[in-house]
């Protein structure tokens, strides 16, 4: 498919396209939500429990993240030993990277359970919120099977996705009464079981959310709305139960009457922050955005997640809020700075979220939960061009409701860090014992919110639970 132009002449023809696809598609966006339920939601009222899954993408390093190790003791002496160089002296940025792990303490709370890299800065901050799980075995080098394996908590075939991205499996069970249950940002999405209400309405750009939120200035071609709608005025024989009270002409119906009720409530208006009004202003602040408009940046998208779950709009939102992390060649300081932005912009979203009053009580972070990953890591080892190589063991993070807090789960090797074995009933070391897969993250946070995990067939990593 060619790109598309985004100049303002073509605006109209695109987003009358998508309104289309999304009005008579209605699986696409809103099928198999009655009516009836949707416009009782309509007040956008947020969801009780919501869920955002970060992705990094590219292949992060772990060193510099979630599993760091300490320079003084894997030394570069060390190094045809332990197979490992954390390189933080490399970074040679000391005003905005530390060159040693950060282990934070917070007054009230106290000090960190938890280590971490260089990269991760002011979120680190948020401990106190976070279960970190190290020793991951990721099973694939492959950018394309780890992105996909994350997502779905199944191993690909070949390169081929298989089963329900998390959070349709989410949308799919608990079938929240938001307008746009399931978001996904410039990441894939599948549903492989469940009807079209847990369908992610996926997106490349803020550009595009708005472009589908915001009413059309032209409208559908009259002879292709009678033909959409009057289905019973159609010669049909034995085909008329595909139209009928449960068939494509309802569907249609239900979906356009549905779309219209959101472009009633003006959602896009909700994420046009370059506007001149309190609201607006106080989000540019939070996050550090200007008036221009473009928030086409890490902060911008951590922007647009926040205002999608506050507003009520969404239930889930699937992010890849930031990228460039495929550094085989350069110096450490790309790597380190372009994670940076990546955890900044979460931060601010954390701060967010934090600080908000959610209608049903407490703060809006005590009722989210958040999943930070990538699809693998990067080599312990710095190779001849500067950069790290993809590596098998990989960490993430969870943090928010239902999941324990300041607590690490698993450990990678101090020998080229390879992926350990564990009891995995109390997160032990044991040589007898299993890995890690993502699998059992994804079950760990579909039992936090008390859903049925069995499509994994793994058991969740139960120390983690609250």
């Amino acid at each position: 498919m060619k790109k598309n132009r985004f100049d303002e002449n073509h605006r109209p023809e695109r987003r009358t396209f998508l309104k289309a696809a999304a009005g008579f598609m209605g699986s696409t966006l809103f099928g198999g939500v009655p009516f009836r339920a949707f416009a009782q939601a309509a007040t956008l009222a947020p969801a009780d429990r919501c869920f955002v899954f970060v992705y990094f993408n590219g292949g992060w390093d772990q060193l510099l993240a979630f599993d760091p190790k300490d320079p003084d003791e894997f030394t570069p002496d060390r190094a045809a030993e332990t197979r490992i160089l954390p390189g933080y002296n490399l970074i040679n940025d000391p005003a905005r990277f530390s060159a040693i792990p950060l282990r934070p303490e917070l007054p009230g709370v106290g000090r960190s359970n938890i280590d971490f890299g260089p990269a991760v800065g002011r979120l680190a901050n948020h401990f106190d919120l976070m279960t970190v799980v190290r020793g991951i075995n990721m099973n694939t080098l492959g950018h394309e099977v780890g992105y996909r394996y994350f997502l779905t908590g199944k191993m690909p075939i070949g390169s081929a996705a298989r089963g329900s991205s998390t959070a349709t499996e989410i949308v799919g069970q608990m079938k929240p009464r938001v307008p746009i249950s399931n978001i996904a940002f410039n990441v894939e999405s599948y549903n492989d079981r469940y009807p079209g209400y847990a369908n992610a309405l996926r997106v490349s750009r803020k550009d595009d959310l708005l472009l589908t939120l915001k009413p059309s200035s032209q409208l559908l071609d009259s002879d292709i709305e009678k033909q959409l709608t009057d289905f019973r005025g159609q010669p049909i024989t034995c085909e008329q139960a595909a139209y009928g009270a449960r068939g494509v002409g309802t569907t249609y119906q239900n979906s356009r009457d549905q779309m219209h009720q959101v472009m009633a409530q003006q959602m896009e208006s909700s994420f046009r922050f370059e506007a001149n009004n309190a609201e607006m202003e106080e989000v540019r602040r939070r996050y550090g955005l200007d008036q221009s408009g473009r928030y086409d940046t890490e902060a911008g998208r951590a922007a647009m997640v926040a205002t999608a779950l506050k507003k009520g709009i969404a239930q889930c939102v699937t992010i890849n809020l930031t990228g460039g992390l495929d550094t085989h060649f350069g110096s450490q300081l790309v790597h380190a700075s372009n994670q940076r932005r990546g955890f900044d912009a979460l931060a601010s979203l954390v701060d967010d979220l934090r600080a908000s009053d959610h209608p049903s009580g407490g703060k809006f972070m005590d009722h989210t939960t958040i999943m930070v990953f990538s699809e693998f890591s990067r080599t312990p080892l710095i190779n001849s061009a500067g950069g790290r190589d993809h590596h098998l063991c990989n960490s993430c993070m969870l943090m928010g409701a239902g999941v324990k807090h300041n607590y690490v789960f698993g450990r990678s090797g101090d020998i080229g860090m390879s992926p350990g074995t564990f009891d995995l009933r109390n997160g032990a070391s044991d040589p007898n014992g299993e890995n890690i897969f993502p699998e059992h993250v994804i079950a760990t946070v579909l039992a936090s919110a008390g859903l049925d995990y069995s499509i994994t067939r793994v058991e969740p990593l139960r120390p983690i639970l609250a």
